[in-house]
């Protein structure tokens, strides 16, 4: 949606092609499969989303979407203690997925000339390997096969893509792919939230996080106020230590099997609203279509058709939008005109390559792992040595020096570049290490220790 009011910005008509049937409000659907699962869309994911659909972050939160500072509203467990809550420098919208891509589904197609022709798929593309012309489609409820004619086609269809088969049926050769793949599942519940104290403020997001480095499967539970006053509580573990998919069982993986029973204990006495859900989707999977030697005038690739990621870090909606971004600025300096396809690609592959790092150089650590690279940050010990002991140090300052904490936070949120917080200021922060006392319990303030003392022993 974010690339269609884009490019109507720079055509006369654009054509939205899905599969899927569009509800009218905010309810989940078949294609989004993962959409009941806990969604994070970051600051720097939520200010390209500003800048192409101005007045969304003002609709959102009309409907009860959360903006939660970053750190200040994050009560972290990170494998090296308790985050201090320092100063917000960035936030999140914490709100379900349906309420986001309802939202944004209505802004972006009110932009003039975007149609959607829905219950239709994709059959192939058209074209040569020189130059893509459109695609044919087929209509599922009909079964009738048609060609859309197109100046420039953008495949934004997710992790099922078939760009790399259709472009090996033009003669373009198969792209590169990498996989890191740690077998994690997903376990989510939603829990009716307990009603806070008026002044109290919105409750935090809460995450206590695996320890890549201790020797066993990770397991995660997160914890996010959304919309309609609800919690969503979402598990995750590794090949090994994947949580349950019983009822019975969910409370007690979030009490005993994650590092801290935060998570479990302040949802213990609420009334879940739904069973437990769950989903395996989570390889991390990159397609390298910028290292190809030649690729065709006409075609994009974006989100995670190209680069899909391990959902845990929340990276995948604000990586994407980057991705989006880098377009502009190529259409921008280019316009529709040749070069642009080949030009935006690579530069949709840089706007991946932070997230991309950031995820799978933690998820090689874990037991199990399955990883198809040709990175020396992945593949050699010694250099995946080297880089881990860099950012471990990092991220144990990270959580008692407000200086340190702020890059940390720039990049988990994805608002600011691994080149950009390489600077003076950080490296003498880190030379000064910790400057605050470590937390020896979760750092919640009294409003949010009244509703954690509720839950039964």
């Amino acid at each position: 949606m974010l690339t269609a009011s884009l490019l109507a910005r720079y055509t006369d008509s654009v054509t939205v092609v899905d599969r899927d049937t569009y509800p009218e409000g905010p309810e989940p659907r078949k294609g989004v499969p993962q959409a009941r699962h806990c969604h994070i869309l970051w600051s720097g994911g939520a200010r390209v989303l500003e800048e192409l659909l101005p007045g969304t972050q003002r609709r959102l939160t009309g409907a009860g979407a959360h903006r939660i500072p970053i750190p200040a509203g994050l009560v972290s467990y990170t494998p090296f203690g308790w985050q201090h809550r320092f100063a917000d420098e960035q936030y999140t919208l914490a709100c379900t997925r349906p309420l986001l891509d309802h939202t944004v589904r209505h802004q972006a197609l009110r932009e003039p000339g975007v149609t959607v022709a829905e219950r239709t798929e994709a059959l192939e593309l058209c074209g040569t390997a020189d130059r893509v012309t459109g695609v044919r489609v087929r209509e599922l409820d009909t079964g009738t096969v048609r060609r859309l004619d197109a100046d420039l086609v953008v495949d934004t269809s997710g992790r099922g893509s078939a760009a790399r088969r259709w472009l090996e049926r033009l003669g373009v050769p198969a792209a590169e792919e990498e996989t890191v793949d740690t077998g994690m599942v997903y376990a989510t519940r939603v829990f009716q939230a307990p009603r806070a104290a008026p002044d109290s403020g919105p409750f935090p997001l809460v995450s206590v996080l695996a320890d890549p480095g201790a020797g066993g499967p990770g397991r995660n539970a997160v914890l996010m106020p959304v919309e309609g006053g609800r919690w969503i509580v979402t598990l995750s573990g590794t090949r090994g230590g994947e949580p349950p998919a019983a009822e019975a069982d969910f409370l007690g993986y979030a009490r005993g099997a994650v590092r801290h029973p935060l998570v479990g204990d302040l949802v213990a006495a609420l009334e879940p609203l739904t069973p437990v859900w769950r989903s395996r989707s989570t390889v991390n999977r990159r397609v390298h279509y910028d290292r190809l030697p030649r690729w065709p005038e006409g075609l994009l690739v974006l989100g995670d058709a190209a680069t899909a990621f391990n959902p845990v870090y929340g990276h995948g909606m604000s990586a994407a939008a980057r991705g989006v971004a880098a377009v502009e600025r190529e259409l921008r300096a280019r316009g529709l005109g040749p070069g642009l396809a080949r030009a935006a690609q690579r530069a949709v592959a840089r706007a991946a390559d932070d997230p991309w790092l950031l995820a799978t150089s933690g998820d090689v650590r874990y037991p199990g792992a399955r990883v198809t690279s040709r990175d020396p940050r992945l593949t050699d010990p010694a250099t995946a040595a080297a880089q881990r002991r860099a950012a471990d140090a990092m991220s144990a300052v990270a959580t008692r020096n407000q200086e340190v904490s702020r890059a940390a936070v720039g990049l988990m949120t994805l608002s600011t570049t691994i080149a950009q917080i390489q600077t003076p200021a950080l490296l003498a922060a880190l030379r000064r290490g910790p400057e605050r006392p470590a937390h020896p319990s979760p750092p919640l303030t009294s409003g949010e220790r009244a509703l954690l003392a509720s839950a039964p022993a």
